[in-house]
C-alpha cells in the first residue's frame, strides 16, 4: 500500500462494487485525473449483488498498481470488513472507509485494523454529530488510531435526514443556522485534534457552478477533499484545489523563514503558528499545481 495523506486523496469518486467499468478505472483507462476511488459495498450495492461483487473484487485486486488512483473499500459493517480482510491480495488496497462509525462499532472496526497498515477514513453519520459529549468520546477513540487516519468524513445527507431538511442546489449547508452549528462543532472537535476533515457530497451533479461554489465554501470553512458522485466533478475539483501563486509564495516564505516573527504583505507573520497551514498549501501546490 502507498503512503498518502488527506491532500493526496482529494476528490473521491464513490463507485458501487458491482460497477461494470471498475477494472478500467483501477487501470486508469478511465478518469485519468482521478486521485482516489471508494469501492462501495454499503449503500451503493444491492444485497442480491453482494456475492458476485465479492468475486469480482477478488479479480480486481490484481489490477491495482502504483499508477492506479488510491483505492479504498467501504464495507457495510465490521462483519463485512472482516470478510474483506480475508481476501487474497487485499494488501493491494490503500485502505478502508468505515461507514456509520460510532461509539457502538468503533472498537470493532479499529481492532480489526489494529495490526495492519491500511489507511482509514472513518465516516461519522449518526447521533454523535449532534452530541458534543459523544463526539468528544469518539474523538478520543480516533486518537488511538491517528497515525493511520488520513481523513475524517461526515454524513451530510444523513445529517439533513435527521434534521428533516433538504437544501437546494444553490444553497450551502453553512447557510443554515442548525447545520452550520453542527458542522462548526464537528470541525472544531476534529481539526483541533489534528484530523483533516473532508467536505460532504454535493448531490446536484449537473450543476457545475453550484459544485464550484460548494467546494469553494468547503475550503473557506477548513474542509478539504470531496465525496463526488459523478465523473464530471473530477476535473472541477482538481482545478479548485490548486493554489494561487501568491498563496504559494507566502507559504514558501513562512516555511523557509529564519525569523520567528516577520512582516509579510503588511501583516505580521509568525512562523510557529502559521507553519501547519503553510505546509498544507505547499502540499496542495505539489499535488494539484499553481494557478
Amino acid at each position: 500500500m502507498r503512503e498518502c495523506d488527506g491532500v493526496d486523496i482529494g476528490a473521491t469518486l464513490f463507485v458501487p462494487a458491482s460497477h461494470k467499468n471498475l477494472h478500467t478505472i483501477l487501470r486508469r483507462e478511465k478518469y485519468k485525473e482521478l486521485k482516489s476511488i471508494v469501492i462501495d459495498f454499503e449503500d451503493g450495492l444491492e444485497v442480491s449483488a453482494l456475492e458476485s461483487a465479492l468475486e469480482d473484487l477478488q479479480q480486481h485486486l490484481g489490477s491495482i498498481t502504483n499508477i492506479s488512483p488510491l483505492v479504498f473499500l467501504r464495507p457495510k459493517n465490521p462483519d463485512m470488513l472482516l470478510r474483506l480482510l480475508q481476501l487474497q491480495k487485499i494488501e493491494q488496497l490503500d485502505g478502508f472507509v468505515l461507514p456509520k462509525f460510532s461509539l457502538n462499532n468503533a472498537d470493532a472496526y479499529l481492532q480489526l485494523l489494529a495490526k495492519t497498515d491500511f489507511k482509514i477514513m472513518p465516516s461519522i453519520e449518526g447521533e454523535e454529530l449532534f452530541s458534543n459529549t459523544q463526539l468528544q468520546k469518539l474523538k478520543d477513540i480516533l486518537l488511538t488510531a491517528k497515525t493511520n487516519i488520513v481523513l475524517v468524513r461526515f454524513g451530510l445527507e444523513d445529517m439533513l435526514k435527521v434534521l428533516n431538511m433538504r437544501r437546494k442546489c444553490e444553497e450551502s449547508v453553512f447557510d443554515f443556522a442548525v447545520t452550520h452549528y453542527v458542522l462548526g462543532n464537528f470541525l472544531a472537535t476534529m481539526k483541533s485534534a489534528g484530523f483533516m476533515v473532508s467536505g460532504g457530497v454535493y448531490p446536484c451533479f449537473e450543476d457545475k457552478n453550484g459544485f464550484i461554489k460548494d467546494v469553494e465554501r468547503d475550503l473557506k470553512e477548513g474542509l478539504f477533499g470531496k465525496t463526488i458522485i459523478h465523473p464530471n466533478q473530477i476535473e472541477l475539483a482538481n482545478k479548485l484545489y490548486r493554489v494561487t501563486h501568491k498563496e504559494y509564495e507566502r507559504a514558501k516564505e513562512i516555511v523557509e523563514a529564519q525569523s520567528a516573527v516577520f512582516s509579510q504583505d503588511g501583516m505580521m507573520a509568525e512562523k510557529n503558528t502559521m507553519l501547519p497551514y503553510s505546509q498544507y498549501i505547499l502540499k496542495r501546490a505539489k499535488v494539484y499545481g499553481i494557478c
